[in-house]
């Protein structure tokens, strides 16, 4: 049966479908109720897969508001009532009196929290607002965030923190670019968004360092689509927003959606 679950999925997954298939047996054959760390989308999906697979468990995922794109998952046996149980976020502001938060940006947040020897997967969400951020974490590391987080990239903070309904959303910001390509492959997109040439795209594409929909594609031509989100280590991400038609010329003009 492992082995035909492996085959949907790509092998640095592999560990991930060990790990969400424990928790689902266990929830099915002792009862066992568990609350996973912040899942990123692929995961949340794998989870999802399997635990569609057995009829005896169902799950909850919650990332502290609707949008959420990193999201707690919490498994149970069928008969469990999930609405309501508490999964044990909080709201950790961060914030400066100097003035100097309009140069900081996600990665300085988030690289200032690594470094404190905290997992990702206890931060969900991170959303970048005036003076500032808003950061959910999970509840048995918010503690020590609020202690010992004092400095982001040079620049020192303070901590605070706060009941998910005072969390601040960043408003998020798309650069629309329109292209003319030749066909929908990956490689080809990606070069023209991050203005690279196709030689020097290929290596990281190759190298595991592209996901598209957040699941690993190292194929370079694979066919792209609208609605897709496809992120490049090292580079940032897009979305394709719109296939808008085809050029008296046989090109493909495509709408882009670049994340600041």
């Amino acid at each position: 049966m492992l082995k035909d679950i492996y085959g949907h999925f790509h092998s640095d997954e592999h560990h991930f479908v060990d790990k969400a298939l424990d928790w689902v047996e266990r929830a099915a054959g002792q009862h066992v109720v568990k609350l996973t760390d912040f899942l990123d989308p692929r995961q949340a999906f794998i989870l999802n897969s399997l635990v569609n697979r057995n009829a005896d468990v169902h799950c909850r995922f919650d990332g502290g508001y609707d949008a959420a794109e990193r999201r707690r998952a919490l498994i149970a046996p069928d008969y469990r009532v999930l609405e309501g149980e508490d999964m044990a976020m909080a709201v950790l502001s961060v914030s400066s009196g100097d003035g100097k938060f309009l140069t900081l940006e996600h990665g300085d947040y988030m690289g200032a929290i690594l470094g404190l020897g905290m997992k990702r997967d206890k931060v969900g969400d991170i959303h970048v607002i005036e003076g500032g951020c808003h950061c959910l974490v999970t509840q048995d590391a918010a503690d020590y965030l609020h202690l010992n987080l004092s400095q982001v990239h040079r620049v020192h903070v303070q901590t605070e923190l706060l009941p998910l309904e005072q969390l601040q959303l960043a408003k998020v910001q798309l650069e629309e670019l329109h292209l003319s390509v030749a066909s929908m492959r990956m490689d080809g997109i990606v070069s023209d968004v991050f203005r690279l040439s196709r030689a020097k795209i290929l290596q990281p594409i190759q190298a595991g360092r592209c996901r598209v929909n957040w699941k690993l594609e190292e194929d370079p031509s694979k066919p792209l689509k609208e609605g897709d989100l496809i992120s490049l280590q090292g580079f940032g991400r897009f979305k394709v927003l719109e296939v808008e038609g085809i050029s008296k010329k046989g090109r493909i003009r495509v709408k882009i959606g670049k994340y600041a």
